[in-house]
C-alpha cells in the first residue's frame, strides 16, 4: 500500500519497521474503559499508547473508524478491531437487504431448500421507504403484533410495539425527509419486523440469547465462535396483553436494569451451558443438538450475505455480538449483529466471561505471531468456517454427502480454555524449538 500524500495522513506501526515477530512490546489504543480495558493493560509486553502516539493495535470505537480510517496507513502487523464498512451486517436495515439479496441468489443458483436456509430473521420491511409493502403485509394479518426498530440504535432504545397502523402515522409524517439521504448514519430510519409472539419461555420470562463470533477475514471467509455465551432474561414474566411494557419485551440489560424490582447481584443473565443443559433435560439432548445446529447456520449464512460486500482488510478483524431469539418450536431467529457488543460487565460472572473472551481475541488476532495458522481451537474459540465448513475430526473433510461430517462447533459445551491454552502454547514452543 502506498501512503496517501494529503495532510491528513498518519501512519501506524512505522517507526521500528521490523517483523511482527521481532517486536519486542506491542503498542495498543483505545477509548473504552471497561473490561477491554483491563485486559489489554495486563497483557504481557503490551504497552498502552496516548493520544496521537504511534499504535500497533487499536480496539477503536466506529465513530473513529468512520472519520480516519481511509486517512490511515497502517504497516503489514497493525490490527484495528473493525472491518470499514461493518454496518452492512450491524445496521438492522442493511443486515435484512444483505439476507434478502443472499436469499434470492442462493434459490437462483442452489434451490429453494438451500435458500430456504435463510428463513431465519422475522418478516421486515424498511420504513419509511417500504411503507406501502409494509401495508399491504400489514392488512393480510389483521391483530398481529408489530414491532419497530430504529435501524442505527442500541441497547434497546427507540423500540416499541404497534399493533394499529395509526400508531404509525405521526411517525411516518415526522421521518419521510430523511428518505434520500444516504449517508452512513442517516437520520432515523426504522425497521418494522413482525414480532415473535410465541417467544420459548423459562419461568414465564422471554429470553434471548447473546453469542459471540470473531470474524478475522471475509475473503476468504474466516470465523471463530466463542463457547460461551449468555441468556439475557427480562424481568417481569411475558404476555402479549401489554404490549408497551418495556420490561416483558426488551431483554437488553441496559432496560431491564432501570426495572424497579432489578435484582443487581442476581441480574437476569444465565451462562449458556446452564441454558443448553436446561433444555436437555427439558427436550432430550437431539432436540438441542438439532437447535445449535440451526443457531450455527444463522452464523454462517449472515456472514456469507455480506462476504462480497464488506471491504475486506488484512488490518481488521471483528468481535460481533449476536443477538438470537427462541421460540417455542425451539426454532431460532436472527434479532441483530452488533458491531459493538457491551463489554461493560453487570456481574462478576460477566466479568469473567467478558475478560477471558477478550483474552482469546487477542489470542486469536495473535499480534504475537506465536500461531502456526493452522489451529482449530484457541482457549474458549472454535474454528468454524476456514474458507468452508471446519471439521471436528482430524483430516480432510468428506464434503461428499457430508455424511459423517460434524462441524467445530462447541456453543454452550464446557470451557476449559486455561488447560487448552496451556497445551496449545507448551506444543507451539516446543515445535519452535524443534525448527530452530
Amino acid at each position: 500500500m502506498s501512503r496517501p500524500k494529503n495532510q491528513n495522513y498518519k501512519g501506524h506501526g512505522l517507526s521500528k519497521g521490523k517483523e511482527r515477530q521481532q517486536r519486542a512490546s506491542i503498542r495498543f489504543k483505545t477509548t473504552l474503559m471497561n473490561t477491554l480495558m483491563d485486559v489489554l493493560r495486563h497483557r504481557p509486553g503490551w504497552v498502552e499508547v496516548k493520544d496521537e502516539g504511534e499504535w500497533d493495535f487499536y480496539w477503536c470505537d466506529v465513530s473513529w473508524l468512520r472519520e480516519n480510517f481511509d486517512h490511515t496507513y497502517m504497516d503489514e502487523h497493525v490490527r484495528i478491531s473493525h472491518f470499514r464498512n461493518h454496518y452492512e451486517l450491524t445496521r438492522k436495515n442493511y443486515m435484512v437487504k444483505n439476507l434478502k439479496r443472499f436469499r434470492k441468489q442462493l434459490e437462483r443458483e442452489a434451490g429453494k431448500l438451500e435458500a430456504a436456509k435463510c428463513d431465519f430473521f422475522p418478516k421486515t420491511f424498511e420504513m419509511p421507504c417500504e411503507y406501502h409493502l409494509f401495508v399491504e403485509e400489514f392488512r393480510k394479518n389483521p391483530g398481529i403484533t408489530w414491532i419497530m426498530k430504529p435501524v442505527a440504535r442500541s441497547q434497546g432504545k427507540g423500540i416499541f410495539l404497534f399493533r394499529r397502523l395509526k400508531d404509525i402515522m405521526d411517525w411516518r409524517k415526522d421521518t419521510r425527509s430523511s428518505d434520500d439521504q444516504k449517508d452512513d448514519i442517516p437520520v432515523e430510519n426504522y425497521v418494522a419486523q413482525r414480532y415473535i409472539e410465541n417467544p420459548y419461555l423459562i419461568g414465564g420470562r422471554k429470553f434471548d440469547l447473546r453469542v459471540y463470533v470473531l470474524v478475522m477475514s471475509y475473503i476468504p471467509l474466516w470465523a471463530w465462535l466463542y463457547r460461551d455465551g449468555f441468556a439475557r432474561f427480562s424481568n417481569t414474566r411475558f404476555t402479549l396483553n401489554s404490549i408497551d411494557d418495556q420490561y416483558i419485551h426488551l431483554t437488553n440489560v441496559a432496560v431491564q436494569k432501570t426495572s424497579p424490582d432489578y435484582h443487581p447481584k442476581k441480574g437476569c443473565k444465565w451462562m449458556l451451558q446452564r441454558f443448553r443443559q436446561y433444555l436437555a433435560s427439558k427436550h432430550g439432548p437431539e432436540a438441542v443438538e438439532t437447535l445449535f445446529r440451526d443457531i450455527d447456520n444463522i452464523f454462517v449464512k449472515s456472514l456469507q450475505s455480506v462476504q462480497k460486500v464488506i471491504i475486506s482488510d488484512k488490518h481488521c478483524f471483528e468481535l460481533y455480538g449476536y443477538d438470537i431469539l427462541i421460540d417455542q418450536d425451539l426454532k431460532p431467529w436472527l434479532l441483530e449483529v452488533n458491531a459493538s457488543p457491551s463489554l461493560t460487565a453487570s456481574s462478576q460472572e460477566d466479568y469473567e466471561l467478558k475478560t477471558c473472551l477478550l483474552e482469546d481475541t487477542l489470542h486469536v488476532v495473535d499480534m504475537e505471531a506465536r500461531l502456526t495458522g493452522r489451529e482449530k481451537r484457541v482457549g474458549g474459540f472454535d474454528l468454524m468456517w476456514n474458507d468452508g465448513p471446519v471439521s471436528r475430526e482430524e483430516g480432510a473433510p468428506d464434503l461428499s454427502g457430508m455424511g459423517n461430517f460434524v462441524t467445530n462447533t462447541h456453543l454452550g459445551c464446557v470451557n476449559d480454555r486455561k488447560k487448552q491454552l496451556r497445551q496449545l502454547f507448551c506444543s507451539l514452543q516446543v515445535q519452535k524449538k524443534a525448527s530452530s
